[in-house]
């Protein structure tokens, strides 16, 4: 396989290839806002993102951002090697139903236990995810759950020939 070539980042921005690995969770207070069936379902400036080299972020919002009746217990698991066992959810919005379109970390490890009970949602699964305002684009590949926006360059973990990155 040859070597990866990250995107140099112009000022402003960051590349996904100067963040750690293990990945670290930092709070963030960017507007978050998540649509789907033509409303808004969530909305915060109280979030976390997670930063893994390669990864865009990944936003995990508090419950509360999401509005009554958005959530639903999906079935399903998984587990990160870094975070934990992670619990998947189906949103609702307007007349759309989006199944296992989010995940929370009920009891993630120690490292990331701050962000317990957080909802992190696959941008491609909703109508529209924006970050201050910003369409975001979402993580190529459909696995993983990170949202891209201007402020990150990568190559990004995901796509067709990155599976042993």
């Amino acid at each position: 396989m040859p070597p990866v070539q990250p995107v140099p980042p112009a000022p402003g921005q960051e590349s996904v290839w100067d963040y750690p690995r293990p990945p670290r969770l930092e709070r963030t207070h960017r507007h978050l806002e998540i649509w789907l069936g033509g409303q808004r379902i969530a909305d915060t400036t109280g979030a976390y993102r997670v930063l893994e080299t390669s990864h865009p972020p990944t936003y995990y919002l508090p419950p509360s951002a999401f509005a009554p009746g958005v959530l639903g217990r999906a079935p399903g698991s998984s587990t990160c090697e870094w975070k934990g066992p992670a619990t998947y959810w189906t949103l609702r919005g307007g007349e759309q139903v989006a199944a296992a379109a989010a995940w929370s970390y009920e009891a993630p490890t120690p490292a990331f236990r701050d962000m317990a009970g957080f909802v992190a949602v696959y941008a491609g699964r909703a109508d529209e995810c924006r970050v201050d305002g910003e369409r975001v684009t979402p993580q190529p590949g459909g696995f993983y759950g990170g949202w891209i926006t201007r402020d990150v360059v990568g190559p990004f973990k995901g796509g067709p020939g990155s599976v042993g990155w």
